[in-house]
């Protein structure tokens, strides 16, 4: 035997060790992140409009809605249920096929039960709305089909494994009256937390029940549904389903449905009551679908995509229905294919290495090879067919790996020949890990507890205004070099920069156990530069510079949002959210610093902190305790002032107005805090509340 042919060989069962490694990886799930990755990015290249996608439309009650309602009809969230009448009967005026509420109303309304009843019976006017509902497997609050819910009526033929759900949350009585019937709206994500894949139907003690597009589709005319292992039809459409029974969404393109803001609807239903002309022309809503769901950030109903970034949680509804009209859900590949896949790239892979002589050859070739299953699977994609990506690439990557090492074995060349080869396609980090540690090249998300650090300047876009755009790029460069230096001293990890705005966290992507008194010491240490830099940007700007921080200590999801090259984190949950809240609400009270009482407890007593409030936030049921930390300098400086506003707090927090009103005013000179707190106190007495639990609501983000 030659030797070129030995060299063949070997790197042939290489390739066949490799990819044998690859799919026991895959069979044991360890690729399933990095999998779904790929699908992302595929989404995200290959997203096209479907067939149907002109059929559905989305109305969102974001910001403006919230804005416009408070400053047209003194309207705080949430809403009295009446004020949903006008968006239904401007639907119903235009004829829409279906309208379905991707909320599920828990909770009679705060405004009285006929305000419910006003709602129910626009809905059921209209004769085409459904209402959400949550079926889950642990939580929910009814273990069985209640009376006031329609059960699902249409007809279901077949067999196939479907979601199970043991409980369900179901709208209260009063808005479905026995008439409303109600969709699922429980969708489990993956992992990393991204929603992939949809339940178009779910089995809840026996009964089959509809997802809230597919009861939304029923709802503008009952069609035959029928189950088949690995296969759903709904009337002439059909959806190939996975193991579990759910599909596989095929996202669209952002901005591909026409979108409104609920205020817009809600105009024009009132405008058209009064014989006026509407805002938006009922004409672009017939025979549609309409979706109705929240997306102002407060709301809390934002979910992450495999598009990027957070969507409301309606457009993952809407994108099944899409899918299901136009019959284009993604279809998984046959294992086989799959297998064939990854032990040919894998073969291939091996032969690049051990077979071709050259540096810039072998490159070349094993270049090739990486790149044959991103372009097959990326033309299966086109073709409707998710084909692994992950596990042939897992496959070739080990494969280059243990035919490098072999050809060091044999030749002597091993490691120059990978630091050679792989930099032209692998960062410099990955080929470390590679080399050291391969099975650690898995990306994805982690959850982990972090301390999250928001910071914004107090009126910078009134400073802005009165600069160049050299001069603001300057002293915008300067602070944030200076702040991202210290955040980098105290170990923190700068997530991005929103014009002014820093954002960092502690806690990863390595362990620091005591990330809270990191984040902190950070943050004061941001406000005492910032307290020397003041003079100077003085004079350059002629404004004075004040930062608001924000931080606070809890779970978060932490993902990788670059490409597979470099490991950018960045972080995702509702701990984020507040952190984000605590630095705007700084304003509120005057002060530069808050820090919730998780971040306080983590502190282990190391950094002096007063207590500044029990407040709750907009879009928040649960109050929280928030603080404001300091230098033991300043302490030790405002001893007496903090001891007295620890005793109006008190009293404040007992009800006793009047008293604290007192105690603050005789602050409100020398703390911004306890000025707002006198206010506070003699608005509260003119205007007692009927019961006082000493929690001060935010009305504002």
């Amino acid at each position: 035997m030659n030797r070129n042919l030995r060299k063949i060989l070997a790197g042939a069962v290489i390739g066949l060790v490799g990819g044998c490694l690859a799919l026991a990886a895959g069979g044991l799930g360890l690729l399933r992140t990095t999998e779904d990755l790929t699908y992302d990015f595929r989404a995200r290249t290959l997203a096209r409009p479907g067939a149907a996608s002109d059929d559905v439309r989305l109305v969102l009650l974001d910001q403006k809605s919230l804005d416009w309602a408070k400053e047209s009809f003194g309207l705080g969230w949430p809403w009295p249920r009446q004020a949903y009448v006008p968006l239904v009967e401007f639907c119903k005026r235009a004829g829409v096929a279906s309208l379905s509420f991707d909320v599920v109303f828990t909770e009679p309304s705060v405004y009285g039960v006929g305000d419910d009843d006003v709602l129910r019976g626009a809905l059921a006017d209209l004769g085409c709305a459904v209402l959400a509902a949550d079926f889950a497997r642990a939580d929910g609050s009814s273990p069985d089909w209640p009376p006031h819910v329609p059960k699902p009526a249409f007809p279901v033929t077949g067999n196939a494994p479907l979601v199970e759900s043991r409980v369900a949350t179901f709208p209260i009585p009063d808005l479905t009256g026995g008439l409303i019937p109600v969709g699922n709206v429980n969708v489990a994500p993956d992992a990393d937390t991204v929603y992939r894949r949809f339940p178009l139907l779910v089995r809840f003690h026996g009964r089959i029940v509809p997802s809230l597009p597919l009861a939304g589709l029923m709802a503008a005319g009952p069609q035959p549904v029928s189950l088949a292992p690995g296969e759903l039809a709904v009337g002439h459409a059909a959806a190939p389903l996975t193991e579990d029974g759910r599909v596989v969404l095929n996202y669209r393109p952002k901005g591909t449905f026409t979108t409104y803001s609920a205020a817009a609807l809600m105009e024009s239903g009132m405008r058209l009551a009064e014989g006026g002309e509407p805002v938006v022309d009922p004409a672009d809503l017939k025979g549609k679908h309409v979706f109705f769901g929240f997306s102002a950030t407060g709301l809390l109903d934002l979910r992450p995509t495999p598009m990027g970034g957070v969507s409301p949680g309606v457009l993952v509804n809407a994108t099944a229905l899409d899918n299901l009209l136009s019959g284009d859900f993604l279809r998984m590949a046959p294992a086989g294919f799959d297998a064939a896949m990854v032990l040919l790239f894998s073969v291939l892979a091996g032969i690049s290495v051990t077979a071709i002589s050259g540096l810039w050859t072998t490159v070349a070739a094993s270049g090739a090879v990486l790149a044959g299953p991103v372009l097959l699977s990326t033309a299966a994609y086109i073709q409707g067919i998710w084909a692994a990506m992950a596990a042939p690439l897992a496959g070739c990557l080990v494969s280059l790996f243990l035919a490098g090492a072999w050809k060091y074995a044999t030749e002597g060349r091993q490691k120059q020949f990978i630091k050679s080869a792989f930099k032209q396609y692998l960062s410099p980090k990955v080929i470390d890990q590679l080399l050291q540690h391969p099975d650690r090249l898995t990306l994805g998300g982690e959850r982990r507890e972090l301390t999250i650090f928001f910071s914004d300047l107090q009126g910078f876009t009134s400073i802005s205004e009165k600069l160049t755009p050299e001069q603001l790029t300057s002293v915008l460069n300067d602070y944030l070099t200076a702040m991202t230096d210290i955040i980098h001293r105290f170990g923190g990890t700068v997530d991005k920069y929103e014009g002014d705005a820093i954002i960092a966290f502690w806690n990863a992507p390595v362990d620091q156990p005591d990330h809270a008194l990191l984040g902190v010491s950070a943050a004061l240490a941001c406000q005492e530069k910032l307290a020397e830099m003041r003079p100077e940007l003085l004079d350059r700007t002629g404004s004075e510079f004040h930062m608001r921080i924000g931080l606070n200590t809890g779970p978060a999801v932490v993902g990788n949002l670059g490409s597979r090259e470099r490991f950018d984190y960045t972080m995702l949950g509702d701990a984020v959210n507040l952190a984000a809240r605590l630095e705007s609400i700084n304003k509120q009270f005057g002060t530069y610093t808050m820090i919730s009482r998780s971040t306080l407890e983590g502190l282990d007593g190391r950094i002096p902190a007063r207590e500044l409030s029990c407040l709750r936030v907009v879009g928040k049921k649960e109050a929280i305790t928030v603080f404001e930390p300091m230098t033991e300098v300043e302490q030790e400086r405002r001893k007496d002032a903090l001891a007295a506003f620890g005793l109006g707090l008190a009293r404040f927090y007992a009800g006793d107005f009047a008293d604290a009103a007192e105690q603050f005013s005789a602050l409100a000179d020398k703390d911004p805090a306890a000025d707002r707190y006198a206010a506070k106190c003699r608005e509260l007495m003119a205007d007692p509340p009927p019961e006082w639990d000493g929690v001060w609501a935010m009305t504002s983000k």
